[in-house]
């Protein structure tokens, strides 16, 4: 089913514990490497990085594979998506193949292909939005606005 409501995907969010994400960076400076990051500091998920490129990003072991990941641990309950759009449907392929209970497609990775895949499978589907932004807006971390309320202030420094 494709998640269209807020709560739908917090629901999505409080009921899974484990993440694996495909595309995931070791570069600091990389989206992924920054959501991969935060996710996995807050203590609430176990995530996994898919990338062959890498062994391990901050000590956690890499996946060459989806399979290779649900071969070891089983099955993701979310299955974080992190290409291009034309990559889209070999990752919902993936996601099917290893028993994934959910896609998530990041912002920008947007393939009607993958979606429908995923969908007709029997996934639980969220497109265009961030998982890290909306894990950090459900438990307290942003306002609706998006913005850091713990970190953002209209107040000048020093003044």
């Amino acid at each position: 089913m494709i998640l269209t409501t807020v709560a739908q995907r917090r629901a999505l969010l409080d009921g899974a514990r484990t993440i694996a994400m495909v595309g995931a960076s070791a570069n600091p400076v990389r989206p992924s490497y920054f959501v991969f990051s935060y996710l996995r500091t807050r203590g609430r998920y176990t995530v996994a990085p898919i990338n062959p490129g890498i062994e391990h990003i901050d000590g956690v072991r890499a996946f060459p594979t989806l399979a290779a990941y649900a071969a070891e641990y089983g099955p993701p309950d979310i299955v974080d998506v992190f290409r291009k759009p034309e990559s889209a449907p070999e990752a919902a392929r993936a996601a099917i193949d290893a028993g994934a209970g959910a896609i998530w497609f990041q912002y920008g990775v947007i393939d009607a292909e993958a979606i429908a895949l995923a969908d007709a499978a029997g996934l639980d589907v969220v497109v265009d939005r961030c998982i890290k932004v909306e894990s950090a807006r459900f438990d307290g971390g942003l306002a609706m606005g998006g913005l850091n309320t713990g970190l953002i202030s209209a107040r000048r420094r020093g003044a």
